[in-house]
């Protein structure tokens, strides 16, 4: 009888680190791997969640147009945990806190402040207890897609949500533009650089005013404001959006505007100012009114971020963050 032993868990992540980073995207890799150079020790945290975790193909990063985001993010880590300084665990952030005096390294800088971050293990890595002289929230945000049966089907393939991303592969099709917010003209305008044949979908909720209306008909566009069943289609692909009558219009493609929400349960003691949205405030460098605690990628104005912006962001907060650590900002 073959006896199989169990995984050895690995070990906790306990001390003090430069950073602690939260969120393993394209931000939080860019940061990363600019402060590793910077030789500073940093902790990334990631919960192996991603948002575009449907997505098979990312476009729009240069060098790696594309690219799948799994394999995007597989060699960011492989190059993030080349440096001798860099540690990465796969856990979950349940709180960061302002540390007391007595979990607060002695040599920080001056009297700027401190942090406890604790993360509970998953899939058998070890859990998280450390303190940090500075936190990069770049943790992503949770998308619920419109309450459709079979949406998640064509999640990723047929559908999409991020125009910037996706159009060019959807030239001249007809498509649609399902949502059930108030910026579906403004989305259907621009997805129109890619096709004229576009039908916007309200689903009986979304907002689309009368001006707008009118702006989109005279480019082509229809509104249609019927509630919608489900999307319909095949192995092919989708084939159409079927409305609660029965009427199947007929579309091979399109674009869904997913509401987004940001989840900084964990940070809720630091009390970081967020938007009106629900986005972190920030400025164009990541700092928000929180000494030490920085932002970047989809958590900031103006939410989702294509994957090279979101990858910039994160180096510009590096750097700024250094400097931080050095005591000259």
């Amino acid at each position: 009888m073959v006896e199989f032993s169990r995984p050895v868990a690995a070990p906790p992540v306990e001390g003090h680190v430069d950073c602690v980073i939260i969120g393993a995207g394209p931000a939080g890799m860019s940061a990363g791997l600019n402060l590793v150079r910077a030789r500073r020790r940093v902790l990334m945290i990631d919960s192996n969640r991603p948002r575009h975790s449907a997505t098979l193909k990312s476009h729009g990063f240069l060098t790696r147009d594309g690219v799948s985001p799994i394999e995007l993010r597989t060699m960011g880590r492989a190059e993030f945990q080349a440096y001798p300084t860099a540690l990465f665990q796969q856990a979950l952030v349940t709180s960061v806190n302002l540390a007391d005096s007595a979990e607060a390294p002695a040599d920080r800088s001056g009297d700027r402040p401190a942090y406890r971050v604790q993360a509970s293990a998953i899939r058998g890595a070890g859990k998280v207890d450390v303190t940090a002289s500075s936190v990069l929230i770049a943790a992503g945000i949770s998308e619920t897609l419109p309450d459709l049966p079979s949406v998640k089907a064509f999640y990723g393939t047929s559908l999409h949500s991020c125009v910037e991303c996706d159009g060019f592969e959807r030239s001249d099709e007809p498509l649609a533009l399902i949502g059930e917010s108030d910026d579906l003209a403004e989305r259907a305008l621009l997805i129109s650089q890619w096709s004229s044949d576009l039908v916007v979908f309200t689903n009986g909720v979304g907002t689309v005013s009368a001006a707008d209306e009118a702006s989109l008909a005279a480019r082509g566009i229809r509104v249609e404001r019927r509630k919608i069943a489900d999307v319909v289609g095949d192995r092919s692909g989708l084939t159409g959006v079927q409305l609660v009558d029965g009427e199947v219009i007929a579309r091979t493609g399109g674009f869904v505007r997913p509401l987004w929400q940001t989840k900084l349960e964990y940070a809720a003691s630091l009390q970081v100012p967020e938007t009106p949205d629900g986005w972190i405030e920030a400025d164009a460098d990541g700092r928000t009114d929180v000494p030490g605690i920085y932002a970047a990628g989809d958590v900031v104005p103006p939410g989702p971020h294509q994957l090279i912006v979101a990858a910039g962001e994160g180096a510009r907060a590096a750097a700024v963050i250094n400097r931080y650590l050095i005591g000259s900002l």
